[in-house]
């Protein structure tokens, strides 16, 4: 199976370095949507047997131009959703919530925040999520999520990545990591670090 996961295209909160994480979410902003019809073409002549997003707004927007162009219906699964600020929401702070994401990938899954989710919560929903789609038997999928659900799974889930390995990539809006595999045995083909800009990067306190 391949898996073309996609980080979301630009939002205001984006640029405004936000913790916006929260259901439904900021929409996508003109350069956004510009990166969503653009994504059209960046995959085309790539097999997609099917197209999922979070259910977060800015996703399925992303999503969306991808799969009205190949005539594909858009799923959508709460278990892509970005892992919560919990008590940080809508701040420009990210701190204490990058340190949470640090302290998973150094062998402490149960740090959360106040109103959050532990490492084990994250990984079983987004786990669960990639398992129904491995489940409906395609064989080609793109999934569309967000920066930090993404590069936590990816460091957790991914033959030879580790949290240092992730955190030394950048993961811009509309970037398309493709992995081949099945649930429990997933690998590398490439990394496409879309469009650079200032979300902060999660590295963990060993790299630094």
């Amino acid at each position: 199976m391949l898996l073309y996961l996609v980080r979301h295209g630009r939002t205001s909160s984006n640029v405004a370095g936000l913790l916006d994480t929260a259901h439904p979410g900021a929409p996508l902003d003109e350069v956004g949507l510009a990166q969503a019809e653009a994504l059209v073409g960046r995959l085309n002549g790539v097999r997609l047997d099917a197209v999922y997003t979070s259910d977060i707004v800015r996703a399925v927007q992303t999503g969306t131009p991808l799969a009205s162009a190949r005539d594909l219906p858009l799923a959508t699964l709460a278990g892509l959703r970005e892992i919560p600020a919990g008590d940080q929401e809508m701040l420009a702070e990210w701190t204490h919530y990058i340190d949470v994401l640090r302290a998973w990938g150094l062998g402490e899954p149960e740090r959360r925040r106040p109103g959050g989710e532990d490492a084990h919560e994250f990984f079983g929903r987004f786990d669960g999520a990639v398992q129904t789609i491995a489940d409906a038997g395609h064989e080609a999928v793109a999934l569309v999520s967000h920066g930090a659900a993404l590069r936590t799974w990816l460091s957790g889930r991914v033959e030879g990545l580790t949290p240092i390995d992730v955190a030394h990539r950048h993961l811009g809006n509309t970037a398309i990591v493709t992995l081949c595999g099945e649930p429990g045995a997933w690998f590398l083909d490439s990394w496409d670090e879309g469009v650079h800009h200032d979300t902060p990067h999660v590295t963990p306190k060993r790299a630094e």
